[in-house]
């Protein structure tokens, strides 16, 4: 399980939200059996996701980020739960790339820089909120920022990382979200500023054994930040025979025909888990009947 925590500035103008999400990212790599610099694509933006989850208004709610960029690993998509328990997938899961001239991976070569990140909310209405903003870098947690800089209009500092071992095992994971509310003087946003280019990388921070609460306390340093609340959250997929039996029914009863003409079970495999299914396209056809 990885936990989070949410947060906010003793004078209320600061909200913070961090997550040690090593074991979603893990879950994530054994399920899709990413390649490093995907593992780091895919994990950035599950981390993001349960951070901007968990903002939501109710538990029902769902939140996607989906990224287009162009690059080789295709579409990173992560959904988020109001609870920000998350399922994310990559399209191409084994991409190969030299690292970057520092050193690290190339996550916005991977991804690609020509495309966009689009934010979709389910928040129970009529029709789900689209907010969609050309990509800054393809290293996700800058998209993230531009995001609500554009979109949302909500100074934010997103910071994002997953270390990946050389067996290409997650050593570690996570990321913190700051939102500076309406009315910050410009004495605080220079304050805040100054916290954070003073700190470590996520990964650097969670690697040494720095706590969410001791990365609040550095990010928030001189506000006297009070933690809200925290919570366990997973890697958590919520499909279902019945989920998937209803997908086949919406293909049409001509395309149900065909695939019962074939006499064999269709099989279905969940993009987010790689768990498989089998439907009677028959059997289906019949309910379609009257």
């Amino acid at each position: 399980m990885s936990r989070l925590i949410r947060a906010i500035s003793e004078n209320g103008g600061v909200l913070f939200c961090a997550v040690d999400s090593t074991d979603i990212v893990r879950e994530a790599e054994r399920i899709h059996k990413t390649s490093a610099v995907t593992s780091a694509a895919l994990g950035r933006l599950l981390t993001a996701a349960s951070m901007m989850g968990v903002m939501l208004k109710s538990e029902k709610d769902s939140l996607t980020l989906r990224i287009k960029g162009g690059g080789p690993s295709g579409t990173v998509l992560a959904v988020s739960d109001g609870a920000g328990n998350v399922r994310g997938y990559v399209e191409q899961p084994v991409v190969e790339l030299p690292p970057r001239a520092d050193g690290k991976l190339d996550v916005g070569g991977a991804v690609g820089r020509d495309g966009t990140l689009s934010v979709v909310k389910d928040l129970g209405m009529k029709e789900p909120y689209v907010g969609q903003v050309p990509l800054v870098s393809g290293e996700i947690a800058e998209d993230i920022t531009a995001y609500y800089a554009v979109s949302e209009q909500t100074p934010t500092v997103c910071a994002l990382g997953v270390l990946v071992d050389r067996d290409l095992s997650i050593l570690t994971a996570g990321g913190y979200l700051l939102q500076l509310l309406p009315g910050a003087s410009d004495a605080e946003i220079t304050h805040l500023e100054q916290n954070v280019a003073a700190l470590p990388s996520v990964t650097e921070l969670l690697r040494s054994g720095a706590s969410l609460e001791q990365i609040m306390e550095q990010a928030l340093a001189g506000f006297a930040p009070n933690v809200l609340d925290e919570q366990q959250v997973r890697y958590q997929c919520d499909c279902s025979q019945a989920r998937v039996e209803r997908a086949l029914l919406s293909l049409g009863r001509d395309e149900l025909a065909e695939m019962a003409a074939e006499g064999k079970p269709v099989e279905v495999s969940c993009h987010f888990c790689d768990k498989k299914y089998y439907v009677d396209a028959g059997t289906l056809l019949d309910k379609t009947k009257g």
